[in-house]
């Protein structure tokens, strides 16, 4: 039995693959007319197709059967965080959580940022790459980097927080908010992690007064990738679906 194989199309109702998924279709897994082959649309549905044209660096198709896929997480995981200074680490985290499961990455410019500018088109290459390894029907949305400022100032949905060091500026246990969040209501979480230097205590100020929440990781000092990837987990565990947890 053949492997299934999935590709990004954002546009199903156009027939073909996208030129880069398509160039992956016929020269690599040499794809030809009648094969099988699953679309990911990116909100919400899996498309199972058959190759219709096979030819020179086109491949298109024909959508069989259309496949809604029920969310595996209550609400919206909303991560930004600040990109640190070799970017591979952060490219590895954005990989790591689009396979756990986030809906939204944001990237701050912050105080003690040692990166100040992200190359958002190779973010969204890595996105799209562990989508379809991990067999998501949701494409997390990429935003371009931001600063500090412009970020906590605009209005969010839900509960906001944002993760800091301080021994000076009372914190709460991440999870355990996330977890009241996850019982009470639909789970919309927006999640600050900071650079290597963590944020600036102004900083950590300025999101208070704008109504974040000061949260801790834990116990131990963790990288920016690492505390970034945590969030993620921690958020996955307290809003992941009650049916899924029962078996249902």
């Amino acid at each position: 039995m053949k492997e299934a194989r999935y590709f990004y199309v954002p546009e199903v109702e156009a027939g073909r693959l996208p030129d880069d998924e398509a160039a992956h279709a016929l020269r690599v897994l040499r794809l030809r007319l009648g094969d099988e082959i699953f679309l990911i649309d990116g909100v919400g549905a899996f498309h199972r197709a058959e190759v219709t044209l096979a030819a020179s660096h086109h491949c298109g198709y024909r959508v069989v059967q259309t496949m809604p896929q029920k969310r595996l997480w209550k609400g919206h995981i909303h991560l930004a965080m600040a990109p640190t200074k070799m970017m591979d680490r952060v490219e590895w985290m954005v990989e790591k959580a689009t396979e756990i499961g986030v809906d939204e990455l944001s990237f701050l410019n912050c105080r003690f940022s040692e990166r100040t500018v992200v190359k958002t088109e190779r973010v969204e290459r890595i996105v799209v790459a562990a989508m379809k390894q991990s067999r998501k029907a949701w494409k997390p949305v990429v935003n371009a980097m931001t600063t500090f400022a412009q970020f906590v100032g605009q209005q969010r949905p839900g509960q906001c927080f944002i993760a800091h060091c301080y021994e000076e500026i009372p914190r709460y246990d991440l999870f355990d908010q996330l977890c009241q969040i996850g019982a009470e209501h639909s789970g919309e979480v927006t999640i600050l992690v900071g650079p290597e230097g963590d944020f600036s205590t102004d900083e950590v100020r300025m999101a208070i007064d704008q109504g974040y929440c000061p949260v801790s990781l834990g116990q131990c000092r963790l990288r920016t990738e690492t505390a970034a990837l945590a969030a993620v987990m921690m958020a996955q565990l307290a809003l992941r679906n009650n049916d899924n947890e029962s078996g249902k």
